[in-house]
C-alpha cells in the first residue's frame, strides 16, 4: 500500500491506496504554525489500525512554499554573494539589500580569469552577520564550468552561517540571471521546507513509519525528502503538479483540457494536451525573477475558498490573503466558502455564522443576502476564469512544449475543464452554466492532489560537458568531473550520463521499474580549433527521467 500526502495552506489530504483503489481518505486542517501536529494527525488517521509495515511508499505534496510566495510571507532575510567578471554587471540581477558583487571570474571554458579576494568575501561576511542574514546563496557566472570559486567562498563562510546554497549545485544549465534568482529562491524557502521536513520526519517517526519518504517535485516527478534539503526550491510548485498528476487519468484524448484546482488559499490553473501536462522549458517564474527550476506549466493565484473578503468603494474584492478559515469554521472574515454555505451548496460548518458574515457583506453592496451571496460566486468564478483566458492567450503568443514534446506552431483551445478541490462540484456546475464550456470534477475532485502525488515516479536530470582538449568530462551540479581521452566520443558522453542518472534517480528513491522512461533532451557538439587546427571536441548533453505515474495502480483511475 501507499500513501500520499498534500500538505495546503487550508487543508492537508491523505489517501490511502493498494492496487485495488482507495483505501481511505482524511482531510485534517492544516496549522502552518504547528505542521507536526497537521501532518502527524493525518498520518494517525489514515493509518488507524494498518501495520506501518504494510506502507511501501508515502509521497508528499505541499503548497507551503507556493502560498507564501503568492502571499509575500517569505521567511529570513537572504544574503547573496555574486561574481561576474569583465562583460556583465551582476548588480543588475540584485535580489534585495543583501547583495553583494565580488571580484573574481572564470570564463566560459572553466578557466580562472581572476581570483577571489579573500578579504573581500570575509567583509561581506561581516555586513551578512551584522544584518542578522542566517542563509547565503553564492553564485559564479560559470560555475557549470568550474564551481572553485563557489566552494571557495562557501569555505570562507561555513563557520558563520546556517546554510549557504551554491549556484552550480542548482542546474547543468548556463543562464547567470536565472542562476541567482534560483539559488536565491532556494536559500529564501529553506527555512519553510525545513520546518516542513522536520515535522514530517518527527510525525512518521512517532507511527512507526521507516521507509524513506518521497517529495513532489515541480516538474510531477519525486525525489527523496533528504534530497529537498538541498534544493528546497523544487518544492515551490509541488502542490500545482500534484493537482496535475491526479487530473491527467480523467483528461480527454486528443483534445485540450483546463485544470483547476480551488484550494483554500490559492487556485492552481494548468492545462493539458492529449493528457500530456505543459512545461516551464526553462524554468518558473515567480514574481520579476527568473529561475531554473524545471516545472510544469503552472500559475497559482491568490483566489480560493478561504480568501478574505472585502468592499471598498462599493466594489468587492476577493484575497489574494486568507486571514483563516470560514467564519462557518470559526474563521474572522468572511470568504467565498460562507457564501457557499448561505446558498445551501455547503451543509458544513455553522450555517448562521457565515451568514453573520454574508450579511455584513451585503450591507457593502447594498444587496440582499442571498444575491450578496450569489454575486460573491459569480465573481470567483469570473475572476478564476479570467486569468485562465489570459494565461491560454499568453501561451498562444509563444511556443509551447509538453513534457514530451515541443509543438511548433501550437494554439491552446481548451474544450474541457477537470476541476478539483473541495468546493469543486459547485463550482463545476456554476462555470459551466455560466460560460457554456464542459466542465467535470473529477472523481475523488477533494483528495485528488493527494492520488496524484502518490502515483507519481521519481524523476530527474543530469547535465554533462565534456571537452577532450581538457582530457576532462564534467557535472558539476552532480559533483562529478573525470578524466577522459582524445579519443572520447558522444555516444561515451551518452553512456556516462545514463550511468549517473540512474545513480541519481536510485539516490532519489526511484524504483528500478518505474525507471524506463528516459530521454535524451539537448545534444549539442563543438569542434575546437585554434590556429586552424583542431584540437578537440566539446560535447555537451542533457538527459532526463520523464514525469509519469507508476505502475501497479491503474486501477484507481477508472
Amino acid at each position: 500500500m501507499i500513501i500520499g500526502l498534500d500538505v495546503g495552506g487550508t487543508y492537508t489530504d491523505v489517501v490511502l491506496l493498494s492496487s485495488k483503489g482507495i483505501e481511505k481518505k482524511v482531510k485534517v486542517l492544516t496549522d502552518p504554525s504547528n505542521l507536526f501536529e497537521s501532518v502527524l494527525s493525518g498520518f494517525t488517521q489514515i493509518l488507524g489500525t494498518t501495520d506501518p509495515g504494510e506502507i511501501k511508499r508515502v509521497v508528499i505534496s505541499t503548497t507551503l512554499t507556493t502560498n507564501a510566495l503568492v502571499q509575500q510571507e517569505i521567511g529570513p532575510i537572504v544574503g547573496m554573494i555574486v561574481s561576474a567578471g569583465p562583460g556583465i554587471n551582476p548588480k543588475f540581477f540584485s535580489t534585495g539589500e543583501q547583495y553583494y558583487a565580488v571580484s573574481g571570474s572564470i570564463n566560459h571554458r572553466g578557466r580562472e580569469k581572476a581570483p577571489i579576494n579573500k578579504m573581500e568575501i570575509e567583509d561581506v561576511a561581516k555586513q551578512l552577520k551584522k544584518a542578522g542574514v542566517k542563509y547565503v546563496g553564492v553564485v559564479s557566472k560559470f560555475s557549470v564550468r568550474n564551481p572553485s570559486h563557489e566552494i571557495l567562498i562557501k569555505r570562507i563562510l561555513n563557520r558563520d552561517f546556517k546554510k549557504i546554497f551554491l549556484g552550480h549545485h542548482v542546474s547543468g544549465n548556463l543562464n547567470f540571471p536565472r542562476r541567482i534568482a534560483t539559488t536565491h529562491l532556494n536559500a529564501a524557502v529553506f527555512d519553510l521546507h525545513k520546518s516542513f521536513f522536520e515535522a514530517v520526519k518527527r510525525s512518521l517517526a512517532e507511527k512507526g513509519l521507516t521507509i524513506p519518504i518521497q517529495i513532489l517535485k515541480a516538474d510531477g516527478g519525486t525525489m527523496s525528502l533528504e534530497s529537498s534539503m538541498d534544493f528546497p526550491g523544487q518544492t515551490v510548485l509541488s502542490g500545482p503538479a500534484a493537482s496535475i498528476m491526479g487530473a491527467i487519468p480523467y483528461a480527454p484524448a486528443n483534445q485540450d483540457a483546463i485544470v483547476l484546482d480551488i484550494g483554500g488559499t490559492t487556485t492552481d490553473i494548468a492545462f493539458l494536451v492529449d493528457k500530456a501536462p505543459l512545461l516551464e522549458p526553462l524554468g518558473i517564474q515567480r514574481g520579476r525573477y527568473k529561475s531554473l527550476i524545471r516545472s510544469l506549466r503552472t500559475d497559482s493565484k491568490g483566489i480560493g475558498g478561504d480568501s478574505a473578503l472585502r468592499v471598498a468603494q462599493g466594489e468587492l474584492s476577493i484575497g489574494p490573503d486568507r486571514q483563516g478559515p470560514a467564519m462557518a469554521f470559526g474563521g474572522p472574515v468572511p470568504t467565498p466558502t460562507d457564501a457557499l454555505v448561505v446558498l445551501g451548496f455547503m451543509d458544513k460548518g455553522d450555517p448562521e455564522k457565515a451568514k453573520e458574515g454574508i450579511h455584513t457583506i451585503a450591507g457593502q453592496l447594498n444587496l440582499a443576502d442571498i444575491d450578496a451571496a450569489e454575486y460573491i460566486f459569480k465573481r470567483c468564478c469570473n475572476i478564476i476564469l479570467k486569468k485562465t483566458f489570459e494565461m491560454i492567450d499568453e501561451l498562444n503568443s509563444q511556443p509551447v512544449y509538453t513534457v514530451h514534446d515541443f509543438l511548433e506552431g501550437y494554439k491552446l483551445s481548451p474544450r474541457q475543464i477537470l476541476m478539483m478541490g473541495g468546493p469543486a462540484k459547485f463550482f463545476a456546475e456554476k462555470i459551466e452554466a455560466l460560460y457554456q464550456i464542459k466542465t467535470i470534477a473529477v472523481p475523488e475532485s477533494e483528495v485528488a492532489n493527494a492520488i496524484g502525488a502518490a502515483l507519481a515516479r521519481t524523476t530527474c536530470e543530469v547535465s554533462l560537458i565534456a571537452d577532450t582538449e581538457q582530457g576532462i568530462v564534467t557535472a558539476h551540479e552532480e559533483d562529478f568531473a573525470e578524466p577522459i581521452s582524445k579519443t572520447y566520443s558522444e555516444d561515451d558522453l551518452i553512456e556516462t550520463a545514463y550511468t549517473l542518472l540512474k545513480e541519481k534517480a536510485l539516490n532519489s528513491g526511484a524504483d528500478p521499474e518505474n525507471m524506463e522512461e528516459v530521454e535524451v533532451v539537448e545534444f549539442q557538439k563543438f569542434n575546437i580549433v585554434r590556429n586552424f587546427s583542431p584540437r578537440g571536441k566539446i560535447y555537451r548533453a542533457k538527459i532526463q527521467l520523464k514525469p509519469g505515474l507508476i505502475k501497479g495502480f491503474e486501477t484507481i483511475l477508472h
